[in-house]
Formats: C-alpha cells, sequence, structure tokens
C-alpha cells in the first residue's frame, strides 16, 4: 500500500472521529450552561445525577458500537457484502431488543440508579423528571451505537460526522427552547436528549438506506432469525461489555475512595479526572480509526499492514497525551482556573496532577491497543487483560491508599492499572504480526 494513502486513510478516520466524539462533551457543557443559569440550582444537580446512570448505562453498552466496527471492516476487507449487511441487522437487532428492555425496566433501573446516588429529595425529583423523559431514547441511543460502528466499519466516517453535527446541534436547539423560553427545566433537558437521539437516528438511517443493496436483503433475511448466527456477534460483545465493566468499576471505586478523604479531595481528584475523560475522547477517536483498519487488514489478510498502523496509532495517540499532559503539568492554575475558583482546590491539584504524565502516556497505548485488537475480533485479550489489571494492579495499591488516607497511593493505584493495561496489551501484539497466526486462520 502507498504510504501517503495509508497515513490518509488513517487520519482521515481519526480526524473525524475526534470531532464527533468531542461534539458530545461540547453539548454536555452547554446544556449545563442552561441548567446552570437557572435562579434554582437544584435542576442542575438533578441533572447531573441523573447522568451519572445514564453515562453508566450507556457506556456499558458501548460494546454494540465496538463489536460492530471489526467485524464490519473484516467483511468490507473480504469483500462480503452479505457478511457486512449480517453484522449490521444482527447487532441492530439485538441493539433494539435491548433498548426496548431498558423501557421495559425503566422504573427498577431508575430506582436502583438513584438509590446508590445521595441526593436531596427536591434534587431527585429533579433527577426524576430528567430520567423519565430522556430514558424513552434509549432505543434510538442503542441502535445509534450500531449504525455508527457499522459506518466506521465500511470508513464513511464523514456519515458519522453528520449524524454527530445534526444530533448535538438539536441538542442545544432544543436545550434552549425548552429550558430558557419554555421553563421546563430538568424535564426540558431530558425531552431534547430523547428527541435529539432520534433525530441522529434518522439521519443515520437516510444515510443507510441511500447505500443499501437492497437486492441482497432477501438472501439474508433467513439467515436474521437463525439464533447460533447470534453465537458469534455476542460472544465479542460479551468480552466487550467484560472489559469495560472492568474499567468502569475501576474509576467508580477511585471515585468512592477519593470521597472518603474529604470534599477538597474529591473536588481536586474530579477536576483532573475531567482532564483524563476529554483526553480520553481524543484516544479513542485514534482507536475507532486503528479498528477499522486492523479489521479491514485482517478481513484482506494483509498483516504486513498492521505493524505500520500500530506505530502510526501509538505515535498519534501518544502526542495527543503528550500534549494535554505537558499543558496541565506546566500551567495548572491557568487550565483549572477555567473549572474552579476555590484556590485550596486549585493547590491540591498542583501538588498531583504530575499523574497525569503517567497515565495519559499509558492510556494513549491502551485506548488505542484495545481498538486495534478489536478489529481482530481478539475480545478475550481485552477482556483477560482488563479483569488482571483491575484485580492484581489496581485493587491491591487502593486498598493501601484507603489504609493510609493517602492521595498520592491512590493516584499510583489508577496509574499501575493503566500501565499494566498497556503492557500487557502490548505483549500481545507479536502474535498478530505473525503471517502464520493463528487470527488470520481462524
Amino acid at each position: 500500500m502507498n504510504q501517503n494513502n495509508f497515513l490518509l486513510r488513517f487520519y482521515k478516520l481519526a480526524v473525524v472521529n475526534i470531532l464527533s466524539n468531542i461534539m458530545v462533551p461540547l453539548a454536555g457543557l452547554i446544556s449545563v450552561g442552561f441548567l446552570g443559569h437557572l435562579a434554582d440550582i437544584r435542576h442542575l444537580a438533578g441533572v447531573t445525577l441523573a447522568t451519572i446512570l445514564f453515562n453508566y448505562l450507556y457506556r456499558g453498552l458501548g460494546f454494540l458500537r465496538m463489536g460492530t466496527t471489526g467485524v464490519t471492516a473484516q467483511a468490507v476487507g473480504q469483500n462480503d457484502t452479505e457478511a457486512m449487511l449480517l453484522v449490521g441487522f444482527r447487532n441492530g437487532i439485538t441493539a433494539l431488543a435491548i433498548g426496548l428492555l431498558i423501557l421495559i425496566l425503566q422504573y427498577p433501573v431508575r430506582e436502583l440508579g438513584l438509590a446508590i446516588v445521595n441526593a436531596t429529595a427536591d434534587v431527585k425529583v429533579s433527577s426524576i423528571a430528567y430520567y423519565n423523559a430522556r430514558i424513552w431514547g434509549a432505543p434510538a441511543v442503542l441502535v445509534n451505537f450500531v449504525l455508527i460502528g457499522w459506518l466506521l466499519g465500511k470508513e464513511e466516517s464523514g456519515k458519522v460526522f453528520w449524524m454527530s453535527m445534526v444530533g448535538n446541534l438539536t441538542n442545544i436547539l432544543l436545550d434552549y427552547f425548552l429550558i430558557v423560553r419554555l421553563g421546563w427545566d430538568s424535564r426540558g433537558a431530558g425531552i431534547s436528549a430523547a428527541v435529539s437521539q432520534y433525530l441522529t437516528l434518522l439521519t443515520g438511517l437516510i444515510f443507510v438506506c441511500i447505500s443499501l443493496p437492497w437486492q441482497q436483503l432477501r438472501t439474508i433475511l433467513p439467515q436474521l432469525i437463525n439464533l447460533s448466527g447470534y453465537k458469534e456477534t455476542l460472544t465479542l460483545n460479551g468480552d466487550i461489555f467484560i472489559r469495560t465493566l472492568a474499567i468502569m468499576s475501576t474509576f467508580a471505586i477511585f471515585t468512592g475512595l477519593s470521597a472518603t478523604m474529604g470534599t477538597v479531595t474529591l473536588a481536586e481528584n474530579a477536576l483532573i479526572f475531567q482532564i483524563f475523560y476529554l483526553t480520553v475522547f481524543f484516544f479513542e477517536g485514534v482507536g475507532f480509526a486503528t479498528e477499522t483498519l486492523s479489521g479491514n487488514f485482517k478481513g484482506k489478510e494483509a498483516n504486513e499492514q498492521l505493524v505500520p498502523l500500530v506505530r502510526i496509532s501509538v505515535g498519534t495517540s501518544l502526542v495527543i497525551g503528550f500534549i494535554f499532559a505537558l499543558s496541565c503539568v506546566l500551567f495548572p492554575e491557568t487550565l483549572f482556573g477555567l473549572l474552579t475558583d476555590h484556590q485550596e482546590i486549585i493547590q491540591e491539584i498542583i501538588h498531583h496532577v504530575s499523574w497525569l504524565l503517567i497515565i495519559l502516556l499509558s492510556s494513549a497505548i491502551a485506548f488505542m491497543l484495545d481498538g486495534y485488537f478489536i478489529g481482530l475480533s481478539e475480545g478475550k485479550i481485552i477482556r483477560n487483560v482488563s479483569i488482571s489489571a483491575a484485580l492484581v494492579g489496581f485493587l491491591p495499591v487502593a486498598v493501601l491508599a484507603w489504609y493510609y488516607h493517602n492521595n498520592h497511593i491512590l493516584w499510583l493505584s489508577l496509574s499501575i492499572f493503566i500501565t499494566s493495561r498497556a503492557i500487557m496489551l502490548g505483549t500481545q501484539l507479536p502474535k498478530t504480526f505473525d503471517k502464520h497466526s493463528t487470527i488470520f486462520n481462524n
């Protein structure tokens, strides 16, 4: 493959994926801004608590996107249109079924989620109003995961960008109209989130319908009702789900232990974590591009392209991580001053922000390699690595941090978790480069 063409494919996917990704937190910040300027702050607090529940719910179900992209890319690499269609429809049916199940179970899910967080009665009322409105967008959210994964697998990231643009702009405009103009507060925020997801879905379906080879649909319909055909899909998705659950649980324990060390420590760690989460959106953009291309190369059995793919992916991710980390370390008062004006918190941040150098550089490799192995349908690798890193790397040191009530040890535990994930994933790379690797012969 021509080197210039390779770089063009990679960076076209990566840049568009990053732009699509960062629209999500930006739209969220604008929504928070509308609520934050209301006279009654309970609406902002209520939406914030309910959003935590939705983040866990949807982040945990993110396997629907990740489990679609790589397998679709493999089908494209094999020039197998039938397999490509089956991936999209099977995962779409799975997503729709889970979305409808969430609607059926919305009451117990809400009560369980809100029981975990401690909130005053008036804040809880706002949380429930937001949840009751937004939850109806669940089927659209999950089917959008599949559509986005399917389009990325076909290297049609431009369409994903427009889906993101339509959804997030709609969310912002509806937030303004429903919250500011109509005064619907948290319920209005929930309605705007749900409606924007259905408009995103409509946009995606239009793109799909325009390019869909309708004449081949009749061929795959009998296979869609064959339950055995879903086994491989559910296995890969299950591995990705366990990987995500291990990562989310680690972050949740980190936050919980931060809270035991006092309000200032909790606030400090939460702000540093905001930088981490923002950077992850960039890493995932690179990871999505890597996932698409590694899957495509597996489909073509072009394993000689995997080494240059890993090199350019690792290099790009490390540059992004280094820029973010160095900026925070060199200019902590300026950057974190945008997030808070409490000097006692900023002073504590200055003492701990250097941990971002280790965390972001390790995350650059770990999240990129997640995408690489998912593209190769190697779900077991990322599952086992995440579980091992959480149980062996993170937990023992986190217990020490709790025992000694020490925030530096707590950040050390998170650093070990992410670094061990990067190292363990890296040790699995050589076998994927082998011409006779079983990955390409399965």
